[in-house]
């Protein structure tokens, strides 16, 4: 896979110290730069700022699509990572008692672009998927 550049994304949130205890915490991203309504968040080598936004309600779900028996929540993001760096992840989830919206399962078993995946809300009602590939170069998009 070629190097890739990281990307950027803002999001609104509710309450900066919510978001410092879930990202920084629970999650384990490092903290960067921040002000009075945002802090950047380096998610797995990505910049994710988090705006306070005032009055904020939780994100609309603009739906969910049926895949592989399970309704997956869209809008939502998150990263790719290598198997192992998942597993771990979704431990330190499960540690933290983070109430999953998809609960650790691999999808696609046996078929091209099998992954294991999860799925939660940060506290301001985001949705995050994260997803591990035992061969990410090979199995990231194939068809």
């Amino acid at each position: 896979m070629p190097n890739l550049s990281p990307f950027h994304l803002a999001i609104p949130v509710h309450e900066l110290a919510a978001a410092r205890a879930f990202y920084g915490g629970v999650l384990g991203c490092p903290e960067g730069r921040s002000a009075e309504r945002w802090v950047d968040f380096d998610l797995f080598g990505h910049q994710l700022v988090c705006h306070r936004i005032d009055g904020m309600r939780p994100p609309a779900v603009a739906g969910d699509n049926p895949i592989d028996g399970h309704d997956v929540p869209v809008p939502h993001f998150g990263v790719v990572l290598e198997l192992p760096d998942w597993r771990a992840l979704a431990e330190r989830l499960r540690a933290a008692r983070v109430t999953f919206v998809i609960e650790p399962h691999v999808r696609f078993a046996g078929q091209p672009g099998e992954q294991a995946t999860l799925f939660l809300l940060d506290p301001s009602g985001n949705a995050l998927e994260f997803k591990g590939f035992a061969d990410i170069q090979a199995q990231l998009f194939a068809t």
